[in-house]
């Protein structure tokens, strides 16, 4: 005689086998392509959108960088033209 457990093994056997089968089936299908290629076109066209935040946040940061350089540059020139001397506290580095 065959067990209730060797029974239940098998169905959940052909089970799995049959929804395999049809699972390939279903992702194979020609609607699932569509839906790939468009899922597919989305993420291009969000990868644009980030490419071209990031390219506007990298031109900004270089031209704060620019302006900061020379802001140092114009307080450097101050500093020496005020006839500092080396005697008082340096405010560079605070």
């Amino acid at each position: 005689m065959i067990s209730v457990d060797l029974m239940k093994k098998a169905a959940f056997f052909a089970g799995g086998v049959l929804f395999g089968t049809a699972g390939v089936k279903i992702l194979s299908s020609k609607d699932a392509k569509n839906a790939y290629v468009q899922a597919a076109a989305a993420v291009l066209r969000a990868k644009d959108c980030v490419m071209d935040t990031v390219t506007t946040v990298q031109e900004n940061a270089e031209d704060v960088l620019a302006e900061a350089k020379e802001v140092n540059e114009k307080r450097q020139e101050e500093e020496i033209y005020s006839g500092e001397t080396e005697g008082q506290e340096d405010e560079k580095c605070e």
